[in-house]
């Protein structure tokens, strides 16, 4: 990426993120999940598929110009890989990446940098959840679901989220001094979430030498900045986030077919 003096239109895309982001006003994490999701339209402008899963947070974007956004298959390439991703992303994760985008090309566009958004026209509305995406998993499902090989972390949350019904939000804002193992219950003073036998058996596994700090943490050490409640003083690893729990739901249930989702796993209580 070669930069380009403040005063000029940049002629890369990844500048022109750059400068977007920088003058955002967003925290760094925030600016870290911005620029995940327009790296992203990086690949689908490039016309290739973008990497998933861990090589997604590693791979280096293609190099674009940032004029590549007024070509005329710009908004074609954008509706193609948004056709891909839906097929194993979470809508609400993809409704996030495009508000992303057309948030960034509006920026550019006041600016003068494009002339338009070939984005603008993919979808006026929030995407349509298929109805699938509602439903409980069945007994059936819910089996196959926990008989894959999945690691601890994943197995753990997964578990909690079916025995508890609590709000995804709720389970990934949990420390691990809020758990009563014994009691099968968080402590009074915190969002109470009562789990089973299931759960029961797997937490003390997931905490254990941790007294303190996140219950459901990333596999890397945390970026600069991130606030000391949401950093593992004893792993120095970030709190998990639902971004990336949705990203590891969907890895881990690819084979088992589509239409899995934490939503469906929350409501099959």
């Amino acid at each position: 990426m070669t930069e380009t003096p403040a005063g000029l239109p940049p002629v890369e895309y990844a500048v022109a993120v750059e400068r977007y982001l920088a003058a955002s006003g967003l925290a760094e994490g925030s600016r870290r999940i911005y620029r995940i999701a327009l790296d992203t339209w990086a690949w689908a402008l490039a016309d290739r598929p973008a990497p998933t899963g861990p090589e997604r947070r590693r791979a280096r974007p293609p190099v674009l110009p940032l004029a590549l956004l007024d070509h005329p298959d710009a908004t074609a390439r954008l509706r193609a890989a948004v056709g891909r991703r839906a097929a194993d992303t979470d809508p609400r994760t993809l409704n996030r990446e495009l508000s992303t985008l057309r948030a960034a090309a509006a920026w550019w566009r006041a600016r003068g940098w494009i002339a338009g958004d070939p984005a603008a026209d993919l979808h006026p509305h929030p995407l349509p959840e298929p109805a699938a995406a509602n439903a409980p998993l069945t007994p059936d499902e819910l089996r196959a679901l926990f008989a894959l090989r999945a690691p601890l972390r994943e197995q753990t949350l997964w578990h909690l989220l079916h025995e508890t019904g609590a709000a995804i939000e709720t389970v990934l804002a949990l420390d691990t001094d809020h758990l009563d193992l014994p009691r099968r219950r968080t402590r009074p003073g915190h969002a109470p979430v009562h789990w089973q036998s299931g759960t029961a058996r797997l937490l003390p596994l997931l905490v254990v030498g941790r007294a303190t700090g996140p219950l459901f943490l990333t596999d890397r050490r945390a970026p600069t900045g991130t606030p000391t409640a949401d950093r593992c003083p004893y792993t120095g690893r970030a709190r998990l986030s639902y971004r990336r729990a949705a990203e590891l739901f969907t890895t881990h249930t690819r084979a088992l077919g589509p239409g899995w989702t934490l939503r469906r796993l929350r409501a099959a209580r």
